[in-house]
């Protein structure tokens, strides 16, 4: 099956997950997943969590890969790689807490999510079935 795959470098700067969103909503539409579609604010949702937990809790920069199958049943996989060792470590934040809840909604949005050593740091991936999405 052939993929469509996109990158992005993420400088270690919080800024730079507005421009990651950006960045990824255009390249979502240029891949022919309408805005209107509920995947693409999933995925959206998805891609800034990810990349703000790289950004912020490793201080390194990253890289964002948008993986899109050419079959439209197919899922979408997002892949953020850091620099950092250190695995994802999922918490659960207290009702006064106004962060520590990233990977719990990586875990309820996405329909499988991961992560594995890639290199000298990790790298953590979701994806998000187009199909179940649009029934959502």
């Amino acid at each position: 099956m052939q993929v469509l795959q996109v990158q992005l470098e993420v400088g270690a700067d919080p800024a730079e997950v507005g421009r990651a969103r950006r960045w990824a909503r255009s390249r979502l539409v240029g891949s022919g997943i309408g805005a209107d579609e509920p995947v693409a604010e999933t995925l959206i949702l998805l891609i800034s969590e990810l990349v703000t937990n790289a950004v912020v809790h490793t201080g390194c920069p990253a890289v964002l890969r948008m993986l899109f199958p050419m079959a439209p049943a197919a899922p979408v996989r997002v892949e953020v790689a850091d620099a950092s060792e250190a695995p994802p470590a999922p918490r659960h934040a207290s009702r006064e807490e106004t962060g520590g809840r990233g990977l719990e909604l990586v875990d309820g949005l996405a329909d499988r999510w991961g992560w594995h050593h890639e290199g000298a740091g990790k790298q953590i991936w979701c994806e998000v079935d187009r199909a179940a999405a649009a029934l959502g």
